[in-house]
Formats: structure tokens, sequence, C-alpha cells
């Protein structure tokens, strides 16, 4: 195919140079394998981007394959769950694959295994292994069961295989070296005794195989070309060749494992037993919260396949591991809300005005456009009236030259309509503002084609109509955590770094045009920033949700910090 050699990351490289060197692209196979004992966060959206992404740059086929070799964590839920995100990132696979089809397969790979004297049962506790296993620095010691035969090491490993023994009792170990510099190469666990239902396989199996038994091997089932993994697995890379090389025939592809490293984002933590420790003390809704790092929080927040995808393609992949902004991913989300986001208006914080010298009783239609950014987004009618909700910040009584709002005595354009001017205020017995009393210039109107329609004035403000407007409740999400690296303090716990501010619930007001926006849809509040109907929505009560600011509001706190 016709790559440009200056775009190919460093796994392309390496896709290039084995097709020089005697693969077919008919040879070139990918696949995405999450464990299903979680949801996908969007550290997982980059592996499935790069894979995928794999598969459309070389026409080859992209394998789902649940590592689901663990019914303690697993569950049904989950593997609904990422289908259901990898679907919406906007990708197909080629086949849906499971760990457990290949149980039986696995199993009677070790039978060979014990066979040509490469695996063993042993029966130590532990605590025992993991003595004997030494340290980097000092070999291990041989297993005192190394060296049964094969006969007695079959029939164990049946009776593992029906049950006959309890959990810990024995697990069947490669024989390979227990003085390998590489720990992972020391008698290594292929398989141990779990009695617990599977999710696919319920109680058929008492045995169930060790990742690093079911990941070359299901590799090698299903002709994966190239087994793309993070950094974390390099020190497994040796074992996993070792597996292979036990059942690789001449006629079958070899897979290559290789790895790349993890893009780490900012203010989040994606580990699964932190992020599940959000959603069991409550600091969070669930895994879907619209402030969580996961693929159906994001979406249920807002962000777009689009924006994540494009998120992706941009900080690429790399050999060393760094943090990567959030703000960078929050950049893409908004670079693609405003090319697609119809513009409407809504106050969140509002302050009454009264236009006293505007008809009591009347009302009007105002043209407005849906989306500047698209021409075929058309227009919209807003409705005026004689009362209008601003946002109480962009009222002063006194202000200085610099505000651009509405003061006493100055003048604003209202967005779409007319320019109003502030006359008086009413105060509570507080003295809070409750009230402002304005005149507005009838020849003004927007697009009217008067002059006066063509004055300048410095500030316009959005605004609805109090007779018409919809009260809902917003709500305003920001960053979870208050600290870029959560996780990385070693005398804290990443909880102390929750963001206390991380949700606000307000109720805001919107123009009309929003009473028959359905859950998912997304819209520009002007001024304010990008929104989405929440999944709690009804027919009768709408949730919008905060996706991101217009602008990073963060980038300047940290600054004068």
């Amino acid at each position: 195919m016709d790559t440009a050699e200056k775009s190919l990351n460093f796994i392309e490289h390496i896709i290039e140079d084995d097709l020089r060197e005697g693969y077919s692209e008919d040879d070139l196979r990918f696949r995405f394998p999450p464990e299903p004992n979680g949801y996908l966060h969007v550290g997982h959206a980059s592996s499935i981007c790069l894979n995928f992404g794999l598969g459309l740059r070389y026409g080859a086929p992209v394998n789902l394959r649940f590592d689901d070799t663990n019914p303690t964590k697993e569950e049904q839920e989950y593997v609904d769950a990422i289908k259901r995100d990898v679907e919406w990132l906007g990708f197909r696979w080629e086949n849906e694959c499971y760990a457990s089809d290949y149980f039986q397969q696995l199993y009677d790979w070790a039978v060979q295994l014990i066979k040509d004297g490469k695996a063993y049962v042993d029966s130590q506790t532990s605590e025992e292994m993991a003595e004997q296993k030494g340290t980097p620095t000092e070999p291990g010691v041989a297993s005192p069961y190394r060296d049964r035969s094969v006969e007695e090491n079959l029939r164990l490993f049946e009776d593992m295989k029906n049950g006959d023994f309890g959990e810990g009792e024995h697990v069947l170990r490669a024989k390979i070296d227990m003085a390998s510099p590489n720990m992972l190469m020391r008698d290594p666990i292929l398989y141990r005794v779990l009695h617990k239902a599977h999710h696919r396989t319920n109680t058929d199996w008492c045995i169930y195989p060790m990742y690093d038994w079911a990941h070359g091997q299901g590799d090698y089932i299903e002709q994966v070309s190239h087994s793309l993994c993070t950094l974390e697995f390099l020190p497994h890379r040796e074992l996993y060749d070792w597996c292979l090389d036990q059942l690789v025939s001449e006629d079958k592809l070899r897979p290559k494992q290789r790895e790349f490293a993890r893009r780490n984002l900012s203010h989040t933590v994606v580990s699964k037993r932190k992020l599940l420790k959000l959603v069991e003390e409550g600091v969070v809704s669930g895994w879907d919260d619209p402030r969580m790092p996961t693929i159906s929080g994001m979406r249920r927040r807002g962000y777009t396949p689009e924006a994540i995808r494009n998120f992706a393609d941009t900080i690429g992949i790399a050999k060393r591991e760094n943090v990567v902004d959030v703000s960078l991913l929050e950049f893409h989300v908004r670079d693609h809300l405003n090319k697609i986001a119809p513009r409407v208006m809504a106050v969140l914080d509002p302050l009454k005005v009264v236009i006293t010298n505007y008809p009591e009783g009347e009302e009007e239609w105002l043209e407005a456009e849906n989306n500047p950014e698209d021409e075929s987004a058309g227009f919209r009618k807003v409705p005026f009236s004689r009362e209008i909700y601003i946002e109480k910040d962009d009222f002063r009584e006194e202000a200085n030259r610099k505000f651009f709002r509405l003061k006493l005595g100055g003048e604003v354009r209202l967005k779409n309509g007319y320019i109003i001017k502030a006359e008086s205020c009413t105060k509570d017995e507080e003295g809070n503002i409750i009230e402002v009393q304005c005149t507005y210039d009838p020849m003004s109107k927007s697009g009217s084609g008067t002059e006066e329609s063509l004055r300048k004035v410095k500030g316009t403000l959005h605004w609805v109509s109090v007779k018409h407007a919809i009260a809902t409740e917003v709500r305003m999400y920001d960053r979870l955590f208050n600290d870029p690296t959560p996780d990385a303090h070693k005398d804290k716990d990443f909880m102390e770094f929750v963001n206390p501010d991380s949700l606000n619930k307000v109720t805001g007001y919107l123009e009309p045009s929003l009473k028959d926006a359905v859950i998912g849809d997304r819209v520009q509040f002007q001024r304010l920033g990008y929104f989405n109907v929440d999944t709690d929505s009804t027919s009768d009560n709408l949730v919008f949700n905060r996706t991101v600011p217009l602008r990073d509001t963060w980038a300047k706190l940290e600054q004068k910090n």
C-alpha cells in the first residue's frame, strides 16, 4: 500500500518492515483484547484507535477478543459495555472471540506440555512459591515437586480439572529456568483452581488458564499477526514466545508481540481498582458518571467519538510513557462540537430585566442562526417579550470602562434582538439586585436593515424570554481531581485530591426551541459552553450536562498557581 514514510509511527514501521521481509497484506490481522472486569476508559480508547486504525490503514481484519480467564472479576455486564463502547467509537470488529472459546484447546496443549516434560503440578503454597522463586539478583530454587513423574502430573492435573481439589492446593507450572534473569521465566503458573461460575462456561471448568498461557495461544489460534500491548507486558514477551515455541507449526503464521507506551491523562486516574473505589464510596454515581474517564462516562457527558479519535491520533503512540494534559482532549471536544452543535440561548444564573417601553402583553419571534459554522443548519425562531432573563454577572450597577456588559446608563445588544439601555434597578432588603429596568430602541432590531440596527455597541448578551423559558436542571461538571497526577503521590491517597466542585447543579432557563430535545442532543449554550441532554432526562423534565466550557478555564488557574 502507499503509506507516507514520514507519517508512520514506530508500530507501522515494524509492520512495513515485515511486509518487506515476506509478510503479505493478507497475513495482517490485529486484535483488541480487553478483560471484561470493568468499563473501558480513555487509555483503552487509545488502544482501540491504534488496533482498529491499523486495520483500516492496511485493510486488515481486527478481532475483538475478551480475555475472560478470571471468573472472580468478570461479568456479562462488562462484555456488553465494552462492545457498546467500541461500536460507539465507530469501529467494527471482524470476529467476536473469547479466551473461553479456547479452554479445551488450551487444556489439551497443557496436557501435551506435561507429556513433553515441560510442565508439572506444584503443590506448594503461594508463599512458598514466592520464596523459592528468588529475587531479581538471586536465582530461584527448584520446587520439591518439579520432578514429579509425567503420570503423576497428568493424574493430578486431570483431578484439578474435575474439581477434586480446593483453590490453592495445586497449580500447573511451566518447567523453564529457575535461574533466568527474567523472573517471569522461573516456572510461571499456567493454571490455577477456581471454583467460580464463569459468565459463559458456567461451572464447566474448575481450572482456568493464566493470562500468559491464554494470550499468545489465542493470538495463534486467531492468526493475529501483531499482538500490541502496553509497556508493562514487555517482560512477558519472552514468556509469550516460549509458549508459542511449544506449538507453532511451519504452515501457520507466528504472532509477534510488540509494546507501546501508555498515554496517561492528567487530572484523572484509570486504575480499575481506583475507579471502582470512586463508585463504591459514592464519589461518583456509577461507571458512566460524566466525570469518570470511562468511555461510557465521556459519552454521557457529551464527548463525541470523533473528538476522542482525533485526540488519540494527535497524541499518537510512543515508546516512553508520559502524561498528556486533559486540556488537549477538551480542545478536541470543543473543536468538533464547534462544528456540529446548534447554538441556543440559556441563562443559568438569572436576573430579571423589564423593558419598560415594550408593550405589555406583546411578543414577537426573532430569527436566529443555528450554527454559523454550518450554513446548512438554517435558522430558528426565538420569542422576545417585555420581561427577559440575563445572567447576573452581565449586569453591574457601577463598572469601569473595561466592563462591556450591561451597567446603569449603558447599552448592550441582545443577541439576535434589540439594543437595550439600563435605566434603574431594584434591590431586596439585603441589597441584592433582583431586577433591572431597561428601555429598548425599537429601530435597532438585528437584521432589520435600519440604520439603528447597524449601530455598534461593545457588548452583546444572551437572554431568554421569561414568559417562554423552560426551567431545567443543569449539571455543571468539572474535572474530578484538582491535581494533575492524583495517584502519583506516595505519601497521600488519591482520594485526597478529589475536586469538591466537580459537580454543581443549578436551575437553568432555556429558550423554547429546546422543549423537544432528546437524550444525547448536543448544543452550545451561547457564551457559556457546550451541553448535552443527559440520560436522566424525561419528556417532562430535561437534564443538561455541561460537556466543556467554551474556553479552558483551568489554564488560567494553573498559571496563577
